[in-house]
C-alpha cells in the first residue's frame, strides 16, 4: 500500500492507495518517500535529484558555468581587497599622487652664469678643450651645518674639469644671495636654482628626499632646450676622482661604474663579466631593477628626450625609476672605470664608523671571472673591508629585482 499526502485543515494527511499492475508508478519507493516529505518538491520538481547533468553536453556547460562564477568571485575579491589592503609600493603611491597633480615642482632661477673665466684648465688653455661635450653636473643642497665646507671641496674639484656646467638646486623658499656669490668664486659656468617645496612635501617617511631638487635641474635643461652633453648627479658630500669626468664624457647612452662607501658591502655598482654588465651588487632584495647609487651612472642628454619627460618624473626610487623611464636594458650600458674595477666616486658622509666591514665569500668566486675580484682586493688593501669565508656580510647580486648569492650567479 503506497501512500500520499492530502492537505486538510492546514495539515498534511497521508492517504493510502492500492497498487496494481496498471498503476505501476506507485511501486516506486521514491514516490512513497516524497509523499512523506513534501518539502522536497517545488512546483512539481524534485529537489533531491542530483544536480550533475546526465549528458556530456550538460556536464560541460555546468563546469563552464562554475568556472565563470569562480572567476567572477576572484575578480570581485581582488578589486575589493585592492581598496582595503593596498600593498603597492609607497613610491608607486607617491607617483600616483604626483601624476594627479598633488605635488609639482616649484623652482625659480636665481642666477645663470654661462661664462667660463678660467684661462687654464689642468695643463691646457681653456680654448683647447672646446671640442669636448659639456658635462651638466647637478647638485642638490639645502641649508645645513656643513654645506659651505662641502660645496667648497666640491667646487675646487670641479674647477679642474673642462667644459662643465654646475647646476646647484637649493631647497630654500627664496634665492640665497650668499650661495650665488659663493658659486662665483670658482670661475666656472653655473646655474643657481631655488626649489621651494610645499608644506608637508616630505611628510611621508618612505619618500626619497632630494630628488625633487635634481628634477628641477632636469626641468631647467628641458626649458633651455639643451639636448646634447652628459648629465651627472653629484652630491655635495661625495668625493670624485678627476678621471671620472674623463670616463663619462664618452657616454653614448648610459654608463655605470662603482661607488665606494655606499652600503653594507662597502661598495655598490655593476657586476661585469666578459666586458658586459650582468648584475649589480646589492645588500638585500629590494625589488629594484637597477639597484645603483645616484652617483653610479651618467646619461647622454641626446638619449634622454626619446624616453623621458623630465617634468613628470616620479620618485619610485630616485635612481631606479629614472633608469626605468629610459627603457634601459643591459646591452646598452657601458661599464666605465676599467670595466668597473676602479672606484672613481666615493660617498664620504660624516660618520663615526671606522672599523672595516667583514665580507663573507668563498675566495674561489673572487677571481678574474668578474670585476669583483680586483674590486674587493682594492677595498681590502685600502682597509675598507675584511674578507672571510665564514663570517660577515654575504655578497649578493641583484638581477631583475631579485637578489642571489654571487656563487649562484657564477655557477
Amino acid at each position: 500500500m503506497a501512500s500520499k499526502r492530502k492537505k486538510q485543515f492546514g495539515r498534511s494527511k497521508i492517504i493510502g492507495r492500492r497498487c496494481n499492475v496498471v498503476n505501476t508508478d506507485c511501486m516506486d519507493n521514491d514516490i512513497y518517500y516524497h509523499s512523506l516529505n513534501p518539502r522536497l518538491t517545488w512546483h512539481g520538481k524534485r529537489l533531491d535529484r542530483s544536480p550533475w547533468p546526465k549528458t556530456a553536453m550538460g556536464r560541460r556547460s555546468f563546469v563552464g558555468i562554475m568556472i565563470l562564477i569562480a572567476l567572477i568571485l576572484c575578480v570581485s575579491w581582488w578589486i575589493i581587497a585592492g581598496f582595503l589592503f593596498d600593498d603597492r609600493s609607497d613610491y608607486v603611491k607617491h607617483y600616483v599622487k604626483k601624476k594627479n597633480g598633488i605635488k609639482k615642482l616649484n623652482f625659480q632661477v636665481c642666477e645663470e652664469n654661462f661664462q667660463d673665466k678660467r684661462s687654464y684648465i689642468q695643463d691646457k688653455r681653456r680654448e683647447d678643450w672646446n671640442d669636448l661635450p659639456i658635462i651638466y653636473f647637478i647638485t642638490s643642497t639645502y641649508p645645513w651645518r656643513e654645506r659651505t665646507a662641502k660645496l667648497l671641496k666640491l667646487g675646487y674639484t670641479l674647477q679642474h674639469v673642462p667644459r662643465l656646467h654646475w647646476i646647484v638646486t637649493d631647497l630654500y623658499p627664496n634665492c640665497n644671495q650668499y650661495l650665488s656669490a659663493f658659486l662665483h668664486k670658482f670661475h666656472i659656468p653655473f646655474t643657481h636654482l631655488s626649489n621651494h617645496l610645499v608644506d608637508g612635501f616630505y611628510e611621508d617617511k618612505f619618500e626619497p628626499q632630494g630628488f625633487e631638487e635634481k628634477e628641477a635641474g632636469i626641468e631647467w635643461l628641458r626649458t633651455r632646450n639643451i639636448t646634447s652633453g652628459i648629465l651627472y648627479f653629484g652630491n655635495d658630500d661625495n668625493t670624485y676622482d678627476l678621471k671620472l669626468f674623463q670616463e663619462i664624457r664618452s657616454t653614448r647612452h648610459v654608463s655605470m661604474f662603482p661607488v665606494g662607501l655606499t652600503d653594507a658591502n662597502g661598495i655598490s655598482g655593476p657586476l661585469v663579466r666578459e666586458g658586459k654588465i650582468v648584475g649589480f651588487l646589492t645588500p638585500r632584495e629590494n625589488g629594484r631593477r637597477w639597484p645603483v647609487d645616484i652617483a653610479a651612472f651618467a646619461l647622454n642628454l641626446s638619449y634622454m628626450p626619446k624616453y623621458l619627460n623630465a617634468g613628470n618624473m616620479p620618485d619610485y626610487e630616485e635612481e631606479d625609476y629614472l633608469l626605468r623611464c629610459l627603457a634601459l636594458n643591459m646591452d646598452i650600458i657601458e661599464p666605465k672605470g676599467n670595466n668597473c674595477t676602479e672606484i672613481l666616486a666615493w660617498r664620504t658622509r660624516t660618520r663615526r664608523d671606522s672599523d672595516s666591514l667583514f665580507i663573507r665569500s668563498d675566495y674561489a668566486y673572487l677571481d678574474n671571472r668578474t670585476n669583483l675580484g680586483s674590486l674587493f682586493k682594492s677595498l681590502y688593501e685600502m682597509g675598507i673591508v675584511e674578507l672571510s669565508d665564514h663570517k660577515g656580510i654575504q655578497i649578493m647580486i641583484g638581477q631583475n629585482g631579485k637578489a642571489r648569492p654571487l656563487s649562484n650567479v657564477l655557477d
